[in-house]
């Protein structure tokens, strides 16, 4: 299965909500961005998020680059706790079908700081399973190009 259609039986429930490693179809100097992935599936009725890690080399940056991604609400406290808190919450990002959240350049931070990395991923993954069994699934795609997590499953 190409990175297109692999969106394209997530988006269909043909695959089961997880996280995910996702080769991106990108062209040369485009991001992941640029692919087309977030319109087709807010198209589907999927609120997407696009995380782009370039610059989420350590804890506070990534919380950072988190609450503004999801547009985190003012509570929202900063810390690892208060993100899984509101990402099993997202009263205030209603979604039709599900949460899609595509995780560009997630290899900065598991360069720069291993134990952020494995954090967040843990964050991110308790957050697919309180919404795998609801009507709103969650599904996080890791996006590689050549680097993989060990343990987590290749969806293209």
């Amino acid at each position: 299965m190409d990175a297109s259609g692999a969106i394209d039986e997530m988006i269909e429930g043909r695959v089961e909500p997880g996280v995910y490693q996702w080769r991106a179809p990108t062209a040369p100097g485009a991001g992941v961005a640029a692919t087309g992935w977030a319109e087709k599936a807010e198209k589907a009725g999927w609120r997407a998020f696009h995380l782009d890690g370039h610059r989420a080399r350590d804890r506070e940056s990534f919380l950072r680059l988190s609450a503004g991604v999801f547009d985190l609400p003012d509570w929202f406290g900063g810390n690892w706790d208060a993100l899984e808190d509101c990402l099993r919450d997202l009263s205030w990002a209603p979604a039709d079908r599900g949460y899609l959240v595509v995780y560009e350049a997630w290899a900065e931070l598991a360069e720069a700081d291993q134990g952020a990395f494995r954090t967040a991923l843990g964050v991110l993954t308790g957050a697919v399973r309180h919404w795998r069994d609801t009507g709103t699934p969650m599904t996080v795609l890791l996006s590689s190009m050549g680097v993989e997590v060990a343990g987590v499953p290749r969806l293209a």
